[in-house]
């Protein structure tokens, strides 16, 4: 028979699929729509396997959706800001913008040899002028809000890379491009206000009920809302007061130290010789260079005053304590906070116990670990004896009315840095001028274009210095001014990316309201759960705040997500340093490109990391060969009409057939509504199976054997359809279909033929298992109970017994009630 040719198969459906422009859509009021959408690629000049999972995983939801009647949008882009262009750059001598419009082009011809059905008529490239500008007004628009604003701070900068990184960048001290140690440097910069939307990215994660949990724990715990007590203690021997903040009043009596962070202003200060503040310096560096806290620090030589109870405790500098969270400063109660007991221990510092357990008694002599839960206080004055809950608010409330202290909210997140100091990224609209100060760029004037004809070079000063881009007028006065030479960060412009998908060619503003209004917000988002605190966290917070324009209508961008695994070879990620990247147009070549769509979703479960295998991919081929010959090798059998013929009696295989024929069709319904992929591409070759085993008798069979196998044969290329589109269209096709099977309805189980024509009974004495049966579906209950009455394992325990009565529970369970 014709042999299963992927190259003129996928080249001719490609084709195809452009030249009928056949995933262009447009809004359709009163249709149902779907928003799918993946996360844009940085182009960096290839595809890798990461792409292949997250693309695929995409379309696959896409294409069904569309089967389904859905109007569908799957729009994609590209992420082309940013340092790695410029370190390619270097690398390879190329400019940043020529290396990144290549790289565009060869990752736009790899997605479409990969068959993924994206309207290319939306794409986005974010380095685009008529992109950025759009990045550059919201920019100026926050600046308006009071959300934009340029100050002093020390940063974390990587040396390596060579430009400022927001904390969610440094998370866990290291770069999160290129894995070095991250410093600490004084500079000015710009910031956007997101600890003014805290509490509402905090409260609206409970709108967030279709994201993983894992990435909604991960946003809670990084934007870190925090509810305590803010108080001041007197520094013995001078005017200073320390300002702590503490989650746990109710432990406040029993402080027995205070910890500063290594940074705290006051460090210097505080410290009694020089000697100290020596040890302290040396303890700051070693600190900036390590990944994760230990029990390092230093005393100072002062002492505070606890408010409470007048005791003088003294002040240390650790490595435990944060500056970002809080006062920078803590106090440290070691019978309570594990922290603190082993820096206590480790420092020979004193336990004050002030919350036993009910019913317990704790010495610090005989603790092992700090004492973290509630119970009843001692040691703590006239709150003696009541419950440490009550206590909290009771010590809280009499510091409140003392003066102490003050109620007040914390958070762990910080302002969001975006300056970079870097070139290729969208220009900051922003003039300095001696008589009018720091001026915005106005909107008419925008976009404040890139120079991209200038030169690059390693080392070199940058190309936004020269004269050229860095003089200009200014806007209010029309003086000499300067430009700000900061570019945005990338995360600017994947912010909203997902909002210009939905009218990506409008020219006269960033997006049209109608058209949002209709597609958004994302009814589907597929990524790296790598992102859960940079761009997720970024997108949510531009959203709310284009929300408080008036610009959007929703909360949330996107509604419903999916963080797929990473893809692994000989136990390590897909890398060249590791020299284990098998490139995806290397099995296209010699597999095509449904065969690595069905194993790369095959692999395992797609939430899952998973690892390559040739042999994998090679078996994936020979099923899609297997199908091939098993359809267009037997369509003398298959008939249009006969797939709709309803047989109710037939042979067992007939009957068998067309029983695994709509399980399948219930099942991968299922399968893809629940993302588990793997399981769907298994029901699909039992089902294949089960066809294999008919085809020998089909041609001595009549019409009722011929139409089980029409039908299986129709729902198989229907079910195929989403995760192997070309092999699917070539089938659908010779099977005598004029409309592209991408648009054909999505197939419909029927409830009574899925059902199993046997089930399993559980068998039950006095509540306890004892056997189970197999017998006929809704066999009378009479019939039920003499079977399980007669079965081995209720005879066995029925020795001795009498029956007081049956309870059956139709098709699942018979329990017999005995003395």
């Amino acid at each position: 028979m014709e042999k299963y040719n992927t190259t003129e198969i996928e080249t001719k459906w490609q084709a195809i699929w452009e030249g009928r422009r056949a995933f262009r859509v447009t809004e359709e009021p009163g249709r149902r729509k779907f928003y799918c959408l993946d996360m844009f690629p940085y182009p960096s000049g290839d595809l890798h396997m990461g792409h292949v999972r997250n693309y695929t995983i995409g379309d696959v939801v896409a294409r069904y959706h569309v089967m389904k009647g859905e109007n569908v949008l799957h729009p994609m882009g590209f992420d082309a800001f940013g340092q790695p262009a410029e370190q390619a750059a270097v690398r390879l001598e190329r400019h940043p913008a020529e290396w990144t419009y290549s790289c565009i082009e060869r990752m736009r011809t790899q997605l479409k040899r990969m068959g993924f059905n994206y309207d290319w008529e939306r794409e986005v490239v974010s380095c685009d002028p008529e992109y950025y500008r759009w990045g550059q007004w919201f920019f100026l628009k926050f600046l308006e809000r009071g959300l934009a604003y340029k100050a002093a701070a020390k940063v974390n900068w990587c040396d390596k890379c060579q430009f400022v990184l927001s904390d969610e960048e440094a998370r866990g001290g290291a770069c999160w491009r290129c894995g070095q140690t991250v410093g600490a440097k004084e500079l000015e910069q710009w910031f956007f206000r997101i600890t003014a939307y805290a509490d509402r990215l905090l409260d609206d994660l409970a709108l967030l009920s279709e994201w993983p949990e894992r990435v909604v724990t991960m946003q809670r715990n990084w934007i870190g809302r925090s509810e305590g007590l803010q108080f001041d203690m007197a520094v013995v021997g001078g005017d200073e007061k320390l300002s702590v903040f503490t989650t746990r009043p109710d432990t406040c009596y029993g402080i027995t130290y205070v910890v500063l962070a290594p940074e705290h202003p006051m460090v210097d200060s505080l410290c009694s010789d020089d000697a100290a503040r020596a040890e302290i310096q040396k303890m700051r560096q070693r600190v900036s260079l390590r990944e994760e806290p230990g029990k390092e620090g230093v005393f100072t030589g002062g002492f505070a005053i606890n408010p409470l109870t007048g005791e003088q405790v003294p002040i240390w500098v650790a490595d435990y304590v944060l500056m970002e969270y809080g006062t920078g400063a803590i106090m440290a109660v070691p019978a309570h906070d594990q922290r603190d007991f082993e820096f206590a221990r480790e420092h020979n510092l004193p336990i004050r116990v002030v919350i036993e357990p009910e019913g317990g008694s704790l010495t610090p002599e005989s603790m092992t670990e700090a004492y973290e839960g509630p119970g009843i206080q001692v040691n703590s004055g006239p709150f003696n004896y009541l419950a440490s809950e009550k206590a909290w608010h009771k010590i809280a409330h009499h510091m409140e009315q003392q003066g102490i202290g003050k109620c007040t909210v914390h958070y762990r997140v910080r302002d969001w840095l975006i300056s970079r100091q870097r070139y290729w990224g969208a220009p900051i609209p922003i003039v300095y001028c001696r008589r009018c100060g720091t001026v915005p760029v106005p909107e008419d004037q925008l976009p404040v274009l890139l120079p991209t004809d200038v030169p690059f070079e390693a080392g070199a000063r940058s190309p936004l210095l020269r004269p050229e881009f860095l003089n200009t007028t200014c806007p209010q006065c029309g003086g000499a001014a300067r430009r700000e030479t900061d570019t945005m960060a990338q995360w600017i412009e994947s912010c909203w990316y997902y909002l210009r998908y939905a009218s990506a060619k409008e020219t006269g503003r960033a997006f049209d309201p109608h058209a949002v209004r209709y597609w958004l917000p994302v009814d589907q988002y597929i990524g790296g759960v790598e992102h859960a605190v940079l761009h997720l966290l970024y997108s949510r917070f531009f959203t709310k705040v284009l929300q408080d324009m008036g610009l959007v209508e929703f909360a949330e961008p996107f509604t419903r997500l999916f963080t797929q695994g990473m893809v692994l070879k000989d136990g390590a990620v897909m890398s060249k340093s590791q020299g284990n990247v098998v490139a995806p147009d290397e099995v296209i070549s010699r597999h095509g490109a449904d065969t690595l769509r069905i194993f790369i979703l095959f692999m395992g479960p797609p939430e899952m990391d998973a690892e390559w295998s040739d042999k994998g991919a090679q078996g994936c081929f020979r099923f899609l060969q297997r199908l091939w010959r098993l359809i267009v090798g037997n369509m003398e059998y298959y008939d249009p009409a006969w797939a709709t013929i309803v047989t109710a009696d037939g042979s067992e295989a007939v009957r068998a057939l067309r029983r695994k024929t709509h399980q399948t069709i219930r099942r991968v319904t299922a399968d893809i509504e629940r993302m588990h992929l793997n399981t769907a591409i298994s029901a699909l070759m039992e089902l294949a199976n089960l066809m294999q085993d008919l085809i020998a008798s089909l041609q001595s069979a009549g019409q009722t054997e011929r139409a089980a196998y029409s039908e299986a044969a129709n729902a198989m290329v229907r079910l195929l359809a989403p995760f192997a589109p070309h092999l699917a269209e070539e089938i659908w096709q010779r099977m005598q279909n004029t409309e592209t099977v991408a648009r054909a309805p999505w197939p419909v189980f029927d409830p009574q033929v899925a059902q199993e024509e046997q089930v399993t009974l559980v068998v039950q004495v006095n509540g306890r298992v004892r056997d189970r049966l197999t017998v006929e579906r809704d066999l009378p209950q009479d019939e039920v109970e003499r079977a399980a009455l007669g079965s081995a394992g209720a005879r066995r325990h029925l020795e001795g017994k009498s029956v007081k009565r049956v309870v059956v529970v139709p098709n699942k369970l018979v329990n017999i009630v005995a003395d």
